[in-house]
């Protein structure tokens, strides 16, 4: 199957099984919007390793972050996938309904999977199923993060077996998305309040001020914005602010109280800091490593 992806974006393939694929996803810078490919009935098993995935379904949005799982049926996604902080790093397993074996025991006996069942339970009635991160999904999906190149497709066949077993056995008794559900006005919401607070990263912008600008509760605001991007206002501005003071530390000639100046820091020690809680070294050991 040949796709193609926008820059930033990152996807390696592996033919599994007949009817089954396992992709491997990073994106670095990759905000907007992206296409899915046209591709036949399919259920797909989607775990985030890193980062931040927004999927919607019918008339809502949901949202991954780090260790969380979800199992959908592609009939009923949107035809665009984002990642809300240009970086992503997860798994997916796809499975074509039609053209995956009707039981998986023919591959390995006594491993009775059947992925039109397998399907029907996370997904039937155009429902569709998240997970968050736990001890038993991290056990089956951490190593596959590191397994070498060498022996990654024979790897990577035993765990989608092990994978597709554990969901057939797991016991749950309802559905784990209504919960997690934004919807469309909440979302959009959310990316207004982004693009605005990253143009003026240089400013201090109050929750009052916000409320004033889009008309509505600080509250809403806060709320659908922490489900977007899974953060805080404050924690996203600081760590905006921070990236952007690493790239003028990088790219300008400015003093480090410039820069902390630039940012609302009157303080080289509180600028210092807050660089170190986001970046994970001071501003100085930060330019002194660009010439290293």
């Amino acid at each position: 199957m040949n796709e193609s992806y926008p820059k930033g974006l990152t996807v390696t393939g592996y033919d599994v099984f007949p009817g089954i694929r396992l992709l491997y996803i990073e994106a670095q810078g990759c905000p907007e919007a992206i296409r899915r490919p046209e591709i036949g009935d399919v259920l797909e098993i989607e775990h985030c390793r890193q980062g931040r995935a927004e999927g919607q379904l019918q008339d809502a949005f949901y949202y991954l972050s780090d260790g969380d799982l979800a199992i959908a049926r592609r009939s009923g996604f949107s035809e665009t996938v984002r990642f809300p902080e240009g970086r992503y790093q997860g798994v997916t397993v796809r499975i074509d309904l039609e053209k995956a074996p009707g039981c998986l025991s023919c591959i390995l006996e006594d491993v009775c999977v059947q992925p039109k069942q397998l399907c029907e339970k996370f997904c039937g009635d155009g429902r569709a199923f998240i997970a968050r991160s736990n001890a038993s999904m991290e056990h089956i999906f951490s190593e596959l993060y590191s397994v070498p190149e060498a022996i990654r497709l024979g790897y990577c066949k035993v765990k989608v077996l092990e994978l597709l077993l554990f969901l057939s056995g797991m016991d749950y008794t309802a559905d784990a998305l209504p919960q997690r559900r934004l919807s469309p006005g909440q979302a959009a919401l959310a990316k207004e309040v982004c693009a605005y607070l990253n143009a003026h990263m240089e400013s201090r912008v109050t929750l009052a001020m916000l409320s004033e600008q889009f008309h509505c509760s600080g509250t809403l605001i806060k709320s659908s914005f922490k489900n977007v991007y899974g953060r805080s206002l404050y924690a996203y501005t600081r760590a905006q602010k921070m990236r952007t003071a690493a790239e003028l530390l990088r790219t300008t000639d400015q003093t480090i109280l410039e820069i902390a100046g630039r940012f609302g820091y009157d303080n080289a020690s509180k600028f210092a800091g807050a660089f170190r809680d986001v970046i994970g070294i001071t501003p100085n050991e930060y330019r002194q490593n660009l010439t290293a």
